[in-house]
């Protein structure tokens, strides 16, 4: 295989896609790039790329940020502990690194939020070091050009992909390599429908020869997602809303939504009146409820909405009136960063 880097070199300088974060060697830039990427497509991902820069252009910006303010430009981009490692590691980068990123790959690494894959990219892509990066592109990749069956979620498995990478890395070249590697797995070497015909390193790929691509990648048995029903409240008073921030760690941690009961599975609407009577002393009038579900990568949700209207003349009950609960005009609630099932459905609710 020892074409094998000039050739997807080649390939890549002729068909690689001109995304931002490849036109740049800003050390900031390419953090905050990879970051966003982690969970998301490429092309949600330039929009939030090109947004959160024009909010935070910088990482003494990004650490004297509020953490809403953070949340509010993450908002709908999902696994929000993602931006709140984000903003934990600029504070470190500024209060302990001078306000730039480390070069070198051992101190990117112990960046909050910052694991293997991602401090190879930065030192790769920012200061040309060399250090393989294996996302899902390039370990659906090597998979198939070495017909591996080790699992590529085990550590196993991890060992010898990250092995097999170091070994076919373009020392010289590692940024452009690492692309070439990575946007070959993403435009070719697809998922379910390879384009094994158009793709440079062909000759080298032991599935394609035996006809197995689809056997490849090897993963472990997927666990069933746990399943949650969510009854918010949407209660209004007066013009104003009640809404609370999530502070356990838990999902959506650091986002916003309304009062809510969690029930162990669905529950009409007369249960959910009964338990509201219940916690309150009083008795709410539901004027509707709205269902939706909602996937996450380890739990199913299942929300219902509830619309329920106080009188203008009358005290809110404790239940909502207290410490963990804010009582806000709609025009301040509305701008606060919920969870996207949330704010998909908000125009709807209120």
């Amino acid at each position: 295989m020892t074409d094998f880097t000039l050739l997807i070199r080649e390939w890549y300088l002729r068909n690689g896609r001109n995304l931002p974060w490849r036109q740049t060697n800003d050390s900031y830039k390419i953090w905050i790039s990879e970051i966003i990427l982690q969970q998301t497509q490429v092309k949600q991902g330039i929009k939030y790329y090109s947004s959160f820069l024009k909010a935070f252009p910088d990482v003494r910006t990004l650490a004297r940020a509020s953490e809403t303010q953070v949340m509010q430009q993450w908002e709908g981009l999902g696994y929000y502990s993602r931006a709140r490692n984000l903003h934990e590691a600029a504070k470190t980068i500024v209060n302990e690194h001078n306000g730039s990123l480390p070069q070198t790959y051992e101190k990117i690494k112990t960046l909050k939020g910052i694991g293997q894959y991602t401090a190879s990219a930065i030192a790769s892509f920012a200061f040309a070091l060399p250090h393989a990066v294996v996302d899902g592109n390039v370990y659906r990749l090597l998979s198939r050009i070495f017909a591996a069956d080790f699992e590529i979620d085990s550590n196993e498995g991890k060992k010898f992909f990250e092995k097999k990478a170091a070994e076919l890395l373009d020392l010289n070249d590692p940024a452009t390599h690492n692309h070439a590697i990575m946007e070959l797995g993403a435009l070719i070497c697809k998922p379910t429908s390879p384009f094994c015909t158009k793709c440079p390193v062909a000759k080298h790929c032991k599935a394609y020869a035996e006809s197995t691509q689809l056997r490849y990648p090897v993963k472990k048995k997927k666990t069933a997602r746990k399943k949650r029903y969510l009854n918010f409240f949407i209660v209004r008073h007066q013009d104003h809303i009640i809404v609370q921030k999530r502070i356990e760690k838990d999902i959506w941690q650091g986002l916003y939504q309304f009062p809510l009961i969690e029930t162990t599975s669905s529950a009409s609407s007369k249960e959910i009146s009964r338990k509201l009577r219940q916690m309150t002393g009083a008795d709410a009038k539901i004027i509707c409820r709205t269902e939706k579900k909602h996937m996450l990568t380890h739990q199913v949700i299942y929300a219902s909405f509830y619309n329920i209207d106080w009188p203008e003349d009358s005290i809110l009950p404790d239940r909502f009136n207290n410490i963990k609960n804010k009582i806000l005009p709609f025009h301040k609630a509305l701008p606060l960063p919920f969870p996207r099932l949330i704010r998909e459905n908000i125009e709807n609710l209120l």
